[in-house]
């Protein structure tokens, strides 16, 4: 993605006021964004990547490889990897339950997979599928979500989705030109029921694979906070939809390392 396009997502994504951008092509239904967002999620069902990533760990500020394995679902599996120290942690989601090994510690967490404990290796508070759906390049809509209308705003069509429980979503897209029938997701925003702020993505320098466009670098910023102090995400290697083995998002202590401590 060129500067200057970048720069429109960017300023779309932080809700700054941009230059018009007109559009090139007949404007969109609701309900055409939304069955163009489920065609995606329906093509793109998983991913094996390496990243270099930079989240926070324990505290600090780490920037190190990150090998992924992603399920639609939301079974997740992260091992990050530091320079001059291999493996220093890892985190496997499966079927609603997290496992999160500290190898520098010799410690770790098990149980129910919440959005902090699914946030213990990279700082995305969020449910394992909703994860899953940032790292796949899109968003997790749960089934009963409504649409409330398409916005249009810095070169993208903004579909605005209601879930169940109250929370809202925006969802930008992008078409690449007016004769393609995909379309791009560019950009999301989320916002919980009774929050009064949003937790944001911005999706940059997209790459097609397979008819679907994959971004070689996501951002992610929790409500309140700019990308600068977020997460980011860029993608050295990519496999879309691969064959995973049936213990591939399972993960066992290895033995020795003792149960983590409350606010260890």
């Amino acid at each position: 993605m060129n500067l200057q396009r970048a720069l429109v997502f960017s300023l779309l994504l932080a809700g700054c006021a941009t230059a018009p951008v007109p559009r090139t092509y007949p404007a969109p239904t609701a309900t055409e964004l939304l069955a163009a967002l489920r065609t995606r999620q329906a093509a793109a069902r998983g991913l094996n990547m390496e990243t270099r990533t930079t989240s926070w760990l324990g505290g600090e500020r780490v920037r190190g490889t990150v090998q992924m394995l992603v399920e639609r679902g939301g079974n997740l599996r992260l091992e990050a990897e530091v320079s001059l120290q291999g493996t220093v942690a890892a985190l496997a989601v499966h079927d609603g339950t997290f496992v999160f090994v500290d190898h520098q510690k010799k410690t770790f967490r098990q149980g129910p997979a919440t959005p902090g404990d699914v946030a213990s290796l990279i700082r995305i508070p969020l449910p394992a599928q909703a994860v899953a759906a940032i790292l796949l390049g899109d968003v997790f809509v749960p089934e009963g979500s409504q649409a409330l209308g398409v916005g249009w705003e810095a070169g993208a069509d903004v579909l605005h989705l209601q879930e169940p429980d109250g929370a809202q979503l925006w969802v930008s897209l992008h078409r690449p030109a007016p004769l393609v029938a995909a379309w791009d997701v560019v950009g999301v925003a989320g916002q919980p029921a009774f929050a009064s702020s949003r937790w944001r993505v911005s999706y940059e320098d997209l790459q097609r694979t397979d008819g679907q466009s994959f971004p070689a670098l996501t951002r992610f910023a929790e409500p309140g906070r700019d990308f600068d102090d977020g997460v980011e995400i860029k993608v050295r290697d990519r496999m879309v939809n691969p064959t995973f083995p049936a213990d591939a998002f399972l993960i066992a202590p290895p033995p020795g390392y003792l149960p983590q401590k409350p606010g260890g």
